[in-house]
This record gives C-alpha cells, sequence and structure tokens, in this order.
C-alpha cells in the first residue's frame, strides 16, 4: 500500500486498490460514501484561498449566495490552500492555521458541513493531475491575458518577481472546478475572470478528447454531446465588489482595509470611521453615486424606506453629518456579525481546532470520491486510463 502524506497535519491518505474498467460510469450512478439526494442535486463548488479570517467582502461577494443555496444545491467548499503558496511559500504553518480559520468563519456564517461537503486541495490528488493536463490545452499567453491575474499582480506589488506557480494557479482553479463537475460557481465580481478560462478549457477538452463539434453544441448540451465536463455558469454575489475602508480598493486583508467576520463591536466601529469622504459639513450637498460611504449602506441597511431617506438627506445636504451615517452603518454591521462572532467562538481553542480538522478529513474524503470517478473519466476520454483508484484516509 502507498500511503500519500498530508503536509499539514490533517492525516493521510492511502491509495487503494486500482479496479480496471473500460468504461467510466456517470456521477449520478455512484453508489460510494455520497447520498442520493445530494447525488440528485444540481452541483455547486466555490472556495477561498486561506489567506486569513474572511471578511465582509468574502461575505456579500459569495458566502451569502452558499447560504442561500446550500439546500437547493450538492454544494462544494474548497480550501484552495495550494494556492495560498503562490505568494506565501515560506508561510506553510501560516497557511495550515489560516486554513482552519477560514473553516471556523464558514460554520460561524452556517455554512452545513453535514449537508455540504468541505473539500482541502491539497488532499484532493485529481486536481493537481487535472491541472497538468489542463495546461497543455490553454497558451500561456492566454494565462497571462487574464485580467484577474494582472491585478493580482498589480495590487501586490509583484512586478516580474512572481514564482512561476503564480500564473500555473490560474490552470489550478480550473481544475480546483471542474474535478467537480459543478454546474455552478458562485464567486465575487474580481473571480468571473477565472471562471470564463475555466469554461474556455472545459469546452477545449470537450473538442479534443470527447468529439464535441462546437459549431454545433450549445454549452448547456456538452453533456449530453458526450463530454466529460459540464460548462460550468457564474453566480455572482448581491455585491460583487466591495470596497475597502481605504475607500478606493477591493476590501482585502493584504490591503489592510478589511473589517472582518470575527472582528468585535468597537473594531467594526472604529473602522467604519476611517470612512473618507472629503466633504466638509452636515449641510454641504453630498455624492451618493461612488461614495463608499453609501455602497456599505445600500449593502448593510436593509431597511429600503430608511435607505432611501438617508440618501435624499444626505444628497440635500439636510443636517446630516458623516458620522451620523457611519454610526448607522456601524450598527447594521454589528447586528450581522452580532450572531456570526458568537457561533465562532465555539470553535475557539484547541477542541475547536481538532473539530474542525474533523470535518476537513470528513469532506475531503466524501470530496475523493467525486474527484477520482471525475478523473477517472477524464483519462478515459484522453486513452490514458489503466482502471480507476480508490482513496481512503488511514
Amino acid at each position: 500500500m502507498v500511503t500519500q502524506s498530508c503536509g499539514y497535519g490533517i492525516g493521510e491518505f492511502a491509495v487503494g486498490s486500482i479496479r480496471h474498467c473500460h468504461s467510466a460510469p456517470r456521477l449520478g450512478t455512484m453508489n460510494q460514501d455520497t447520498t442520493d439526494a445530494s447525488s440528485a442535486r444540481p452541483r455547486i463548488l466555490t472556495g477561498d484561498t486561506p489567506t486569513g479570517k474572511l471578511h465582509l467582502g468574502h461575505f456579500v461577494g459569495s458566502i451569502e449566495n452558499r447560504l442561500a443555496l446550500q439546500d437547493e444545491y450538492d454544494c462544494y467548499f474548497l480550501l484552495a490552500n495550494m494556492h495560498a503558496f503562490t505568494t506565501r511559500a515560506d508561510q506553510a504553518e501560516q497557511i495550515r492555521t489560516d486554513t482552519i480559520e477560514i473553516v471556523k468563519d464558514w460554520l460561524a456564517c452556517g455554512i452545513d458541513p453535514v449537508g455540504s461537503t468541505i473539500v482541502l486541495q491539497t488532499e484532493v490528488p485529481a486536481i493537481a493531475e487535472l491541472s497538468w493536463y489542463f495546461a497543455m490545452l490553454i497558451p500561456f499567453n492566454r494565462v497571462m491575458r487574464n485580467p484577474t491575474l494582472k491585478t493580482e499582480i498589480d495590487s501586490k506589488g509583484l512586478g516580474d518577481q512572481y514564482p512561476f506557480g503564480f500564473p500555473m494557479y490560474a490552470v489550478g482553479q480550473c481544475a480546483d472546478i471542474l474535478a467537480f463537475q459543478p454546474e455552478l460557481v458562485p464567486v465575487g465580481e474580481d473571480q468571473v475572470a477565472h471562471i470564463e478560462m475555466c469554461r474556455e478549457v472545459a469546452r477545449r477538452f470537450a473538442q479534443v478528447y470527447c468529439s464535441v463539434d462546437p459549431n454545433n453544441t450549445s454549452d448547456e448540451d456538452y453533456p449530453a454531446a458526450g463530454a466529460v465536463f459540464p460548462i460550468p455558469r457564474v453566480k455572482v454575489g448581491r455585491i460583487g465588489r466591495l470596497i475597502g475602508i481605504d475607500g478606493k480598493q477591493k476590501m482585502s486583508k493584504s490591503l489592510n482595509n478589511a473589517i472582518f467576520l470575527s472582528d468585535s463591536p468597537k473594531q467594526v466601529k472604529k473602522k467604519i470611521g476611517q470612512i473618507f469622504t472629503g466633504r466638509q459639513s452636515m449641510t454641504e450637498p453630498g455624492t451618493i453615486e461612488g461614495n463608499p460611504l453609501f455602497q456599505y449602506v445600500r449593502t448593510f441597511i436593509r431597511d429600503e424606506q430608511r435607505v432611501a431617506e438617508l440618501e435624499d438627506r444626505y444628497t440635500r445636504g439636510d443636517n446630516i453629518g458623516d458620522g451620523h451615517v457611519k454610526a448607522e452603518i456601524a450598527d447594521a454591521i454589528n447586528a450581522l456579525l452580532e450572531p456570526i462572532r458568537d457561533k465562532r467562538d465555539e470553535y475557539e481553542g484547541k477542541a475547536g481546532d481538532d473539530l474542525v480538522i474533523d470535518i476537513i478529513r470528513t469532506g475531503t474524503a466524501r470530496a475523493n470520491v467525486v474527484a477520482e470517478r471525475t478523473l477517472h473519466e477524464a483519462k478515459t476520454a484522453m486513452g490514458l486510463s489503466f482502471g480507476e483508484r480508490s482513496l481512503k484516509w488511514v
């Protein structure tokens, strides 16, 4: 028996027997580790790179969607810890910690680890193998034209000093998604370009290895035409891009402009107070469009009548200061975060870490059944398969 070691202290996988078969059954026929109910539901794949605790941008950009869809869809939530190494290869232990912290945030928000599947990227070997195959289907210059990739290079000040693996992660993200053959990918606005590249890879694979005619096949009909991978659709969150408290760039831990889901009420109030509009007095007519303060008003104050009233008074300069608006925003955000903070407290300490690790192990074992079957289907289409393998924790 060959074991694959887990470099994150989560455990080990054993590569079990290889079952020889000449054709791969579709996922809907599986009877391993997945329930009939989950396999009958349409599937979702989305996730986060562990760069630290999650913030409000993550919540309104994607997590809200996950919560709304997790009962209706067969949801796979990926911990993209391998991608974290693209800019933090010397911080392996911190990446492990951040991975656990993200799961705590997910659970605190209401992600159900029983009804949904939480997946650790580095323990799904099918993702790494598919990444290699997909890298042969997409030109390097197409990868480098990805606007999200270019924005990350600029915002992180990488210049031309990024590692070879940095652009490779854009291809790896295609494998993250397609390994689970999802129909839908809920993401923030900044990830739409990545999903479009994923769709291109899925089409290209079908055309090269599954004899799908692109001129006579719509995206929706690719599976019926014999494609291994469905062409996934993107679903952008309620707020595609939440501005950070600097009022300039999207909310990001690395830019030090984030309000975290675990921030205390005092921290939230202090951070909201840092938003600058340039307005000088309570009677100065204010601008709504492009004003970061009012993106927060529209995002977090859910009473539409109150939002309209604030906008009207602010526009007219009707004796309303930025400080008053900020106080209402902070109150609304704290009302949202209070149950999340309370729930997250249940997962603090070593006992909480151990519970999270158990959840990761259970979900990843379940995910590997799906990903290995997908890989076998892909390799069968490519003419590479010598049998179907299985993985298990030891």
